[in-house]
């Protein structure tokens, strides 16, 4: 019996070594601005990119559902939001959920405690876990509604994360709705750039060197945020953040680059989305 444990175990760790590494290309915040819209259709259309999330109570939300329109095959999830960070532009709850609104009606700019923004988060505030449901809910069902093929849920700012009772109600709903693709229970592994990635140069050659990393049968999950250095694009900032032109547009540079896409053929990197995680 031994003798064929062994042998089964040679033969998995063979054939793991054989199978591609699977890497999933994650573009986040869609509808936060018309330029963020343009560049995550860019980096799936001409780039590397496989999924996207959108943020529903998003002012460019409109504009999000009519490009997803446009461009049906790709894999779309729901980015939960329970925050506005951005210091000259604002979004609201969709629902009437007082707790998680600060005196002007917004979302406040943070989840968690910032030294820049006191108070100023969900955290510090009496939130509570009903208005939580329920603007979860409202946005699920609004995105379902505009984006029927939506397939997952993803947290934006980490509001999903927000403590045990936050992290029951998501599998709930994700359950309920039927949007319940988890890339951690399916053993995927969170990657990111190796090394300085604050330019457009830096990034590539940071991507570059983690996709040298990845290891064959393993699958991975790779989150960024495409944007182009445009006018609107410059007054979006917040404290903490303000270089936010050269950030994002070094992720749509990096992901459109023709030797990140090279290098990814190279070494026989599957890129994947989060509905292949259930196939």
């Amino acid at each position: 019996m031994r003798h064929l444990l062994f042998f089964l175990l040679l033969v998995n760790t063979a054939f793991a070594q054989t199978v591609p590494p699977r890497l999933i290309i994650r573009g986040d915040d869609m509808g936060y601005a018309h330029s963020g819209n343009e560049a995550l259709i860019t980096c799936y259309k001409d780039g590397i990119e496989t999924s996207i999330e959108v943020l529903v109570p998003s002012p460019w939300f409109p504009e999000a559902v009519q490009l997803l329109a446009e461009n049906p095959t790709v894999d779309v999830g729901i980015h939960l939001t329970l925050s506005s960070e951005w210091d000259n532009l604002k979004w609201r709850p969709v629902s009437d959920c007082p707790s998680l609104r600060d005196a002007d009606g917004y979302f406040y700019p943070m989840i968690y405690p910032n030294k820049n923004y006191p108070k100023r988060s969900v955290v510090e505030n009496n939130w509570q876990l009903a208005d939580v449901e329920k603007e979860f809910r409202a946005q699920i069902e609004l995105a379902l509604k505009k984006i029927p093929r939506i397939s997952h849920i993803s947290g934006h700012m980490g509001c999903t994360s927000m403590g045990d009772d936050v992290k029951a109600l998501v599998k709930k709903l994700a359950q309920e709705y039927k949007i319940d693709i988890d890339p951690v229970a399916k053993g995927v592994t969170s990657i990111g750039y190796i090394g300085a990635h604050a330019t457009s140069e830096e990034k590539i050659a940071g991507f570059m060197k983690m996709l040298e990393r990845l290891e064959p049968g393993k699958t991975y999950l790779f989150v960024d945020h495409p944007g182009l250095d445009t006018p609107e694009l410059k007054a979006i900032h917040h404290i903490g953040y303000e270089q936010v032109t050269q950030d994002r547009q070094g992720v749509t540079d990096c992901w459109t680059n023709d030797r990140v896409k090279a290098l990814i053929k190279t070494k026989g990197v599957q890129l994947i989305s989060y509905k292949d995680l259930v196939k």
